[in-house]
């Protein structure tokens, strides 16, 4: 338990980097927009002398390095700036918007978990026989299949059947309703990441089931049930757990995109909000939120793995 604590110790020791990494990248991209701030935020109709006071009252004008400062002291109070003419809070806009991505992010991931698993592991115990040359057979129609594609076939096939538009109820006062909203946009999330996870999840229970132990086991009048329940399952299950993390980053960008098919009102809006009415700060906002979101996923994933695989705490 010990080694445990320490390794998810280095692990938060480390987030602290991390995020301060991952800020700097997304304000040097940010800063290489020709998109002037002080134009967006006051539009057209402003005046040269407006334009450079709005410039010297949120320090536009300072070095870069000073603005980075100044960027990452409001972060740390949980201010990511202003937009709008308004000077709307950034904040504000993102966090409202970031429990729906999670929501539609986890959704699909719980599908695709849920599928991928026993399908993968009902093709290896039935491995070249027709179970799993059926079950290779729609992995790879799935991997082949654009999560935004799909996402368009079932608004036109579920129109009417299922709400596919409108506002997002609250789990907790709808779960009904929300999971209604959450069904399509999530199907249409893992599908592709049932068919990735299904032949990784086959793939390492094949090894398992070919190893020494397992035939040595078996040899010695232990019931394979027992011997594939017991050990063959815990030990295949932490390379695609392992994958699972990566596979979380590719379903937080999907998100985004299934958001706007769907009309939800997501990190995607969000996004499209700022790119189309020139706010930096939103767009800068977004990035590194869904970023930072993604390196606490994967640092979860991480003590995931540690408890699945005993040999690592040791390290």
């Amino acid at each position: 338990m010990n080694n445990l604590i320490r390794l998810v110790g280095r692990r938060l020791l480390l987030l602290p980097i991390m995020v301060l990494g991952v800020t700097f990248l997304v304000f040097v991209l940010m800063s290489l927009s020709p998109i002037d701030p002080a134009y967006a935020a006051l539009g057209e109709s402003a005046t040269p002398e407006a334009l450079a006071q709005y410039r010297e009252n949120n320090g536009l004008n300072d070095p870069w390095y000073v603005q980075f400062g100044s960027y990452i002291a409001g972060m740390v109070q949980g201010d990511l700036g202003v937009y709008g003419q308004a000077g709307l809070s950034v904040a504000d806009k993102v966090f409202a918007a970031l429990p729906i991505t999670l929501q539609l992010t986890f959704f699909g991931l719980i599908i695709a978990i849920l599928i991928s698993f026993p399908l993968g592991i009902i093709a290896a115990l039935f491995r070249n026989r027709w179970p799993d040359q059926v079950i290779r057979f729609f992995s790879v129609i799935f991997i082949a299949t654009p999560s935004f594609w799909l996402a368009i076939l079932l608004v036109m096939a579920f129109i009417g059947k299922l709400p596919v538009a409108g506002g997002l109820p609250q789990l907790s006062e709808d779960p009904l309703g929300w999971f209604e909203r959450m069904l399509l946009p999530a199907i249409s999330l893992g599908v592709p990441v049932i068919g990735q996870m299904t032949r990784i999840v086959r793939t390492s229970m094949v090894e398992e089931l070919d190893s020494d132990y397992v035939r040595t086991a078996i040899g010695a009048g232990i019931p394979r049930s027992v011997v594939v329940s017991r050990n063959v399952l815990r030990n295949a299950l932490i390379t695609p757990v392992t994958v699972l993390g990566l596979r979380v980053g590719y379903l937080i960008g999907g998100a985004v995109v299934i958001e706007i098919i769907f009309n939800l009102q997501g990190m995607g809006r969000v996004l499209i909000d700022g790119i189309t009415n020139s706010w930096v700060s939103v767009v800068q906002g977004s990035a590194l939120v869904v970023a930072i979101s993604f390196i606490l996923v994967n640092i979860i994933v991480d003590v995931l793995y540690v408890l699945i695989n005993p040999r690592i705490r040791a390290v």
